[in-house]
């Protein structure tokens, strides 16, 4: 199983959307500092995820998701739970 993320600095309000096998070390890597992306915008909160069966669709799903279309579909994605 595999996981396609996304993420919210509480800090900055940016996103980060990544991959993993293990989500929850994933999380703790990304708010310990180790992730040089993200280390300058911990801590980090998980607002988004999807499980999935192979690499390959992990991978597709992540690079959909870093598009522009994909940006968007987080955007509206969160306004449906917040209402």
């Amino acid at each position: 199983m595999y996981y396609v993320y996304v993420l919210k600095s509480s800090l900055t309000q940016k996103h980060y959307t990544g991959l993993t096998k293990d989500l929850e070390r994933r999380l703790k890597e990304h708010n310990s500092g180790k992730t040089k992306s993200t280390k300058h915008g911990k801590p980090w909160n998980l607002i988004y995820k999807e499980e999935l069966l192979t690499l390959q669709e992990a991978r597709k799903r992540e690079i959909y998701l870093k598009s522009g279309s994909g940006r968007e579909f987080i955007k509206k994605w969160l306004r449906s739970i917040i209402g």
